[in-house]
């Protein structure tokens, strides 16, 4: 509550409504037409809105919060403090009957608060989507009797303290979270960055790939995989990226949409990719109440998994549009290792700390002092007074809407849990798909990424775990299972057609098709949509979450891959359409990672293998 209390007015002071900008363009638009209706003149001088100022001077009163914002920021303040005032008081009146109207009022008018809040750092989806839920918690009552989600419905007084002062509402399980720990990993990303590891992990990476002709495009996957430690954004990463390695991939020949998609596809696997992940893996870790370090593990072999087959598809495209090599003005590897190499030892030590048993949030705290002492050796980055509140300022705005987010996905939980919701739902998914394991967990991956399309991957994260991760549990899936699945789909809507937001950044910078870039950026993350089933259809799956014996797991782990190398070759490293079929059914029954679907995919592969030569050797 107090986390909420700093962060909630910070929004309205930082996050401009939008609404007065949209009233100048309606006022333009109605000048433009009453511009063709006799005696304009007059009527346009009416409403002529006063004039922008201009210049530097300008533009900063324009950003400047105004007094709307002001008084919202005071609103939002005052009744987050207004329950600490007397909090054992608060939580004593926490059933609906024994609350107070100032307590209804407060409650209420947080609500809307927090609905603004939302709108403004991430958009209308997710406003509507908790306005909506509100809406089934007040009028559920009102549904027909035979309708399964129909409840009995709950008054204000009800609904207010569900969010309000309970424990699955606004102060939930992921606002806990963000106060816990998405505020230091946030911060810690944001004094790598000024410390000058971004620069570090990009000039590393382009050092390290130098005379291949898949040279540039390892190094762009590279340098995401790097830049996500920092930024923990896929649409950020693609970005950051974009500027400097579009320009390389373009001298290397890449056309625009395949280019787009390896920066895409780079950029994704920093929310993937352990020692950060996104901010849902720790709600994942806060779920299951296991360590941090153990959600790591979790995410290893997958995230292994889903550079290898970037990595292959980036050969066999190197191979198919011609690229080459790019010389590229970088030092050697070995002489940035040994003069910025202290960049790593951040991230390895929470790695470290975590082992040794050290909580994730002392872990964070400690790399983060590290990190800033380490900057003192270059010069040109040093974490002076002035970088230091950049950094923090940095930091903190990122983690706003990620704030905004988590409370608004309050809303949506606590009406889920109040009204039986998400049990509900999942018996209607288990009795769509008739008790089947298979077809259930496809559904529940099509809900996943229909749901990231409105909402961001956290948000994602949440609804879909509270909703469909019932319906597999029921089916007998572990819960680090499910919530995994849950977790790799809700990051993978950012890639997935028709709004694919890391794709349409990239096709933004290359200038390409926006389709054929996020087609192109699908086909390199196609192992990320794939192995997820591994691990929840088949008791040898739970291997790749790093769960089992350690032989059992490298030995799934090279079956994965081959499956991987399989799907490669299905997607463009085989020219003819039967061998690319058959490559494609051994993939599918390698994943299956069963003696018998293995022996049987091994089979198919060779047979592909054999069908490409015979008629590679016929053409030639």
């Amino acid at each position: 509550m107090t986390f909420l209390a700093v962060a909630l007015p910070l929004v309205f002071l930082c996050y401009r409504s939008g609404l007065s900008s949209l009233t100048r363009r309606l006022l333009r638009r109605g000048e433009r037409g009453a511009a063709a209706e006799p005696g304009a003149a007059e009527a346009t001088d009416a409403v002529r809105p006063a004039e922008e100022p201009v210049g530097a001077a300008g533009e900063a009163r324009k950003e400047r919060p105004s007094v709307a914002d002001w008084l919202l920021a005071a609103a939002s303040l005052a009744v987050l403090l207004y329950p600490l005032t007397d909090i054992d008081a608060f939580r004593d009146r926490g059933s609906g009957a024994a609350l107070t109207q100032l307590d209804i009022v407060a409650g209420l008018a947080l609500t809307v608060l927090l609905l603004e809040a939302v709108r403004r750092t991430v958009g209308w989806s997710l406003t509507i989507i908790c306005a909506i839920f509100l809406i089934y918690a007040y009028y559920g009552a009102y549904l027909p009797i035979n309708w399964p989600i129909g409840h009995r419905g709950f008054d204000l007084s009800q609904i207010v303290s569900q969010l309000y002062t309970g424990t699955e509402g606004f102060f939930g399980v992921p606002m806990q979270v963000a106060a816990s720990y998405i505020i230091l990993f946030t911060i810690y990303g944001a004094v790598l960055d000024f410390s000058g590891a971004s620069r570090f992990f990009i000039d590393l990476s382009f050092a390290a790939f130098r005379r291949s002709r898949a040279a540039p495009g390892r190094t762009v996957t590279m340098a995401g995989f790097l830049l996500g430690t920092v930024s923990g954004s896929g649409v950020a990463t693609t970005v950051s990226l974009g500027s400097v390695a579009w320009p390389v991939l373009r001298r290397a020949g890449y056309p625009r949409e395949p280019a787009g998609g390896i920066l895409a596809a780079g950029g994704i696997g920093a929310i993937l990719s352990p020692p950060t992940l996104g901010a849902a893996a720790f709600i994942i870790a806060e779920y299951l109440r296991v360590s941090y370090l153990e959600v790591l593990l979790y995410a290893t072999i997958p995230t292994l998994l889903y550079y290898l087959g970037i990595f292959l598809a980036i050969e066999i495209d190197s191979r198919r549009f011609g690229t080459h090599a790019v010389p590229v003005d970088a030092p050697k590897a070995g002489r940035l290792l040994l003069r910025f190499g202290y960049h790593f030892s951040s991230l390895i030590l929470i790695v470290v700390l975590m082992a040794l048993d050290r909580s994730a949030f002392q872990a964070v705290a400690i790399a983060t002092a590290v990190a800033f002492l380490l900057s003192f050796l270059d010069p040109a980055h040093r974490m002076g007074p002035k970088r230091v509140g950049q950094a923090l300022a940095k930091g903190t705005l990122e983690v706003l809407p990620v704030t905004a987010v988590c409370a608004a996905a309050g809303i949506i939980v606590g009406v889920i849990t109040q009204t039986g919701l998400g049990l509900n739902l999942a018996d209607i998914i288990v009795s769509m798909a008739a008790g089947n394991l298979l077809l259930t967990t496809v559904l529940a991956a099509v809900a996943v990424l229909l749901l990231g399309l409105a909402v961001p991957v956290t948000a994602s994260f949440i609804i879909a775990a509270v909703i469909i991760g019932p319906a597999l549990f029921q089916l007998g899936v572990s819960q680090a299972e499910a919530y995994m699945f849950v977790f790799y789909y809700a990051v993978l809507s950012e890639v997935s057609p028709p709004t694919a937001l890391s794709a349409v950044a990239a096709a933004a910078i290359t200038g390409g098709n926006t389709y054929r870039t996020m087609m192109m950026t699908w086909r390199y993350t196609l192992p990320a949509f794939l192995v997820p089933f591994a691990f929840v259809l088949t008791p040898n799956g739970q291997a790749l979450l790093f769960q089992g014996p350690i032989g059992t797991v490298l030995l799934m782990t090279a079956v994965s891959a081959v499956a991987v190398a399989a799907l490669a070759m299905a997607t463009g490293g085989l020219s003819g359409v039967p061998e690319r079929l058959l490559a494609a059914v051994a993939a599918v029954l390698l994943l299956f990672l069963e003696p018998v679907p293995i022996v049987a995919g091994l089979a198919v592969l060779a047979v592909a293998a054999a069908v490409h030569l015979v008629r590679r050797r016929r053409t030639a």
